[in-house]
């Protein structure tokens, strides 16, 4: 079974696809950010907002990471404070880890 991406139309990820990942997956490509409203699948949305603000926290930092392991460290720390400390839209701006 091959993997499968799924990406909206902006071609430098279909010829990074094609130069890396050819042989183990397999390439929806051109699928409308909010796609969902075209009776697809999957809806990047999501994935779209993410790569924002993880491009956003990235700008501010400029990159400034000693190693790997630090930007590793950054990133998960980030994730944590995404999904368990600001409040969440669907959760009526509760905190993922708070019962109400």
């Amino acid at each position: 079974m091959l993997f499968e991406f799924v990406c909206d139309g902006f071609e430098n990820y279909k010829s990074a696809f094609n130069k890396l990942f050819y042989r183990v997956a397999n390439l929806q490509f051109g699928v409308p950010i909010a796609c969902k409203k075209y009776g697809k699948k999957h809806n990047n949305n999501p994935i779209e907002r993410r790569n924002g603000k993880t491009n956003d926290r990235l700008s501010a930092t400029r990159g400034n990471f000693k190693s790997f392991e630090g930007a590793e460290a950054f990133m998960n720390l980030r994730d944590i404070i995404y999904n368990f400390i600001n409040p969440h839209q669907e959760l009526g701006g509760k905190n993922a880890c708070r019962n109400g």
